[in-house]
Parts: structure tokens; C-alpha cells; sequence
């Protein structure tokens, strides 16, 4: 049976970081993948680490091939995929362990022909959020033409490892990476693929870690006479494209601003990320549970085990809707209490003082998440989700849903049936003595 999705990762001397990169794509929740790792004539131990897991995992596929460099080795992983999907990765980098089905979800959730996601840059051990366009949803390929124009050059639009594509569009068009030039080749195809988009997915989740370190092309191995005819080749694509997405009337309108990508550089924002007001120490942008902790038998490890699962899927929704776990966590309890009519119970019930969870309901009811209104003439007030909410919320309960699908994972129907008649008799057990 066929993959769902093929993971292509093409290979130059890269046995420092390969393996980091190699494992994180078999770590993925989401399982229904091949990984093709195109070793490139390597002259380190890249090949032989290749070999290595291809050995110990059927869904890996190696080739070994001589050095051609990366857009041809990146056109062989074209012919020789055959997931429906492709997902791209550059041997320096690794994925978030919920990358692919964030991938894979939105593409088919919303009946899209891309997804282009945000991504983490990282510089030694810190890294910032990078994303470029400020709201999730699907966009019609002339709206997400004319965000594109906006930054043209920024790797979010450029680069291929951010995003997910339909194989199906690829091989209808004949569509490959130019192997004359080595740079902006990854664009050039982008340019070509979204011309035979109906719609893109934006994700604002970051599943993707961009490792700064790799050098300039531009100033390591092009002269400044070949960086402007390739810049120029560039163009003419660029150009192309707004040609055919836009009708006669509107290029004219836009050529200008169309005209500007001639006078900006691919750019990766490289300000270090310590100097970001966003940035973070590299392992501190997600939570992770501690391993010792995740082998004990007694309560609090099981109520620690269950808080971990919950974040793992609530995480990626707090951080696209700029919220804290905390706040995302506030707000699924309120899903289920439509109407709480005591702050202070809630305070408890989610062990937080009262003065956080005002702030936090004071950031809600700025969003129109929330209405909050005093009782008359007691000091209580009543809590009501607000229309703003409606979207999130619903984002949340999957989350639950699939933290209570991962729970039970394996499990038979009759142990799921014994399994809630025991947690009914424990719950009595409890609440006939912390209710007396």
C-alpha cells in the first residue's frame, strides 16, 4: 500500500547533523510516510549513517547517487516518490514531532493544493518565531499572490521545507527544480507550483527548525556578474507568474510594486535571534516531560503524565492564537462550563491564583472570548463564552478529543467499557469523602 506522503531529504556531508534530522522525521506522530534520503556523493559518513537507519526502518529509502548537487538530487526524490504528498527537509534541520500531520491535516481538511507553514530560526541555542503572514485560514492563489509581493524574498515564501505539496500537480505540469542555478531555484519552482493552485492553507504553527549555518551562496560561491544574471532569471519567473495569476488591468496596477523584487535579496532575517524581542533558548519553546517522572506508578506522576499528553496537543493551538498554555487550557474548561458563576471556584478549580486568572479573563474579554458580568449586589460574577471564541474553542475540543484517543490508543472495546465503569467507581469513592 502506498504512503500517504513522501519525506524527501536531499544529502551533502552532513554526518553532524543528519542523524538529528533523520530522527525527528521517524519520531512523527503521524506514521503513513516513506522518507527518501538522497545522498548526494558524499565524501564524509553521511551515506553510511543513511544506510544505517535504512537498515532498521522499512519506511526509509536510500539512494546513492554522484555529486550533482541539490536540485538535481531534489528532481531524482521527484521520480522515485510515491506518496501522494511531498514534504521537503534540509539535512542541518528537524521537525516538531507533530509537523507532518499538522501538514497532512490541513492540506486535507480544507481541500487545499499547498500549506505553508511558520518555522523556527535557530542560531546556536536560541532561536525566534518566523512567520509572515498574520492570519490562518485559505487564501485564493491571487490573495497569496499578493501577500507574496508584500516580501517576496523572505525564505518563508521562497524555501520548500516550510511547505506541503500534491504530487498530483507536480507530475500533471512537469514541474522540477532548475539544476543550471544554484540559487533561488527552490522560489523559482514555488513560483511554478502555485500557478496551478486553487487555494494555499496558511498554518501558523512553527513545525520546522531552520539551522543558520549554512554560508551565503551568494557570497562564498557567486560573483557579483552571475548573482545579478540569476537575479534577473529570477525575475523574469516572478514577473511571469503575476502575468498569469493577475488579469491585464491589475498587473498594470501592481507592476511597480511587482518591479520592486529587483531591488531586495533572499532574505532569512538575520538578525540574531538573542536580539529578538521573541526569541527563546533553544528546548525552551515547547514543554516536554520529564523522563524519571513519566516511569512512576503514584498519583501525582499520573496526573503529570496526563498534563504533559494535554500540552503536547494544546500547545501548537495556544502558540498560533498567541496565547499561553495556561490561558488555552482556561478556556477549554469554560468550553464545558458554558456558564460559571463563581471566579473564585474557577481559580481552584484550575489551581491558579485569582489575580492570574483576571488577568487572563482580562485579556479574553478583550478578544471577545469571554463576557464577564457582576452579579447584582453580590460580589460573584458570571463567566459566558463570547462569539469570538467559537473557532478556538472548537480547535480545542479536537485537541481533547485526540489527547483522549491517544489515552486509549490500542485499547479493545471492552476494556475502554471496564475501563469507565472503574473510573466511575473511583470518582464516587472520591467525592463521597471530599464532599462531606
Amino acid at each position: 500500500m502506498k504512503p500517504k506522503i513522501s519525506i524527501i531529504v536531499p544529502i551533502y556531508n552532513a554526518q553532524k547533523s543528519i542523524a538529528r534530522c533523520i530522527e525527528s522525521i521517524l519520531n512523527q506522530d503521524y506514521k503513513d510516510f516513506e522518507l527518501l534520503l538522497i545522498d548526494d556523493g558524499s565524501k564524509d559518513d553521511s551515506g553510511s549513517i543513511c544506510d544505517l537507519y535504512g537498515g532498521q526502518d522499512e519506511r526509509v529509502r536510500v539512494i546513492h547517487k554522484e555529486n550533482s548537487g541539490v536540485s538535481d538530487t531534489r528532481n531524482l526524490a521527484l521520480k522515485e516518490a510515491v506518496g501522494e504528498y511531498l514534504q521537503f527537509l534540509d539535512a542541518d534541520d528537524w521537525i516538531t514531532p507533530n509537523a507532518t500531520r499538522f501538514l497532512v491535516e490541513s492540506m486535507e481538511n480544507n481541500s487545499c493544493d499547498m500549506v505553508i507553514a511558520d518555522f523556527y530560526r535557530v542560531i546556536g541555542e536560541r532561536l525566534s518565531h518566523k512567520g509572515s503572514i498574520d492570519e490562518e485560514g485559505v487564501l485564493s492563489r491571487e490573495d497569496f499572490a499578493n501577500l507574496m509581493m508584500e516580501n517576496p524574498a523572505d525564505f518563508y515564501y521562497g524555501v520548500l521545507w516550510n511547505k506541503l505539496y500534491k504530487k498530483e500537480i507536480i507530475e500533471k505540469h512537469h514541474l522540477y527544480m532548475n539544476p543550471k542555478i544554484s540559487w533561488c531555484e527552490d522560489f523559482m519552482f514555488n513560483l511554478e507550483y502555485i500557478r496551478y493552485c486553487e487555494n494555499i492553507y496558511v498554518l501558523q504553527v512553527p513545525i520546522y527548525y531552520y539551522v543558520k549555518t549554512k554560508g551565503s551562496l551568494v557570497s562564498q560561491s557567486m560573483t557579483l556578474a552571475k548573482t545579478i544574471r540569476t537575479k534577473l532569471m529570477v525575475f523574469e519567473y516572478y514577473n511571469e507568474f503575476y502575468k498569469q495569476v493577475f488579469s491585464e488591468e491589475e498587473y498594470e496596477k501592481k507592476r511597480l510594486q511587482i518591479y520592486s523584487y529587483l531591488m531586495d535579496v533572499a532574505s532569512d532575517e538575520t538578525v540574531p535571534p538573542a536580539l529578538i524581542s521573541n526569541s527563546k533558548k533553544l528546548g525552551q519553546e515547547r514543554s516536554v516531560a520529564n523522563a524519571a517522572l513519566g516511569e512512576d506508578q503514584h498519583y501525582f506522576a499520573e496526573d503529570y503524565r496526563n498534563r504533559k499528553l494535554m500540552a503536547y496537543y494544546l500547545e501548537p493551538i495556544a502558540i498560533k492564537n498567541d496565547l499561553s498554555l495556561e490561558e488555552a487550557r482556561v478556556l477549554l474548561v469554560l468550553s464545558h462550563n458554558p456558564i460559571v458563576k463563581n471566579k473564585k471556584e474557577l481559580a481552584e478549580f484550575m489551581e491558579i491564583s485569582q489575580q492570574k486568572l483576571t488577568i487572563i479573563l482580562a485579556k479574553f474579554r478583550k478578544n471577545e472570548y469571554v463576557k464577564v458580568s457582576k452579579k447584582r449586589g453580590k460580589d460573584s460574577v458570571q463567566i459566558a463564552l463570547g462569539d469570538a471564541s467559537e473557532k478556538l474553542v472548537e480547535e480545542l475540543q479536537t485537541a481533547e478529543t485526540q489527547f483522549e484517543t491517544a489515552r486509549f490508543s490500542g485499547l479493545s472495546e471492552e476494556e475502554l467499557k471496564e475501563y469507565q465503569r472503574l473510573s466511575t467507581r473511583i470518582k464516587e469513592n472520591i467525592l463521597r469523602i471530599v464532599l462531606r
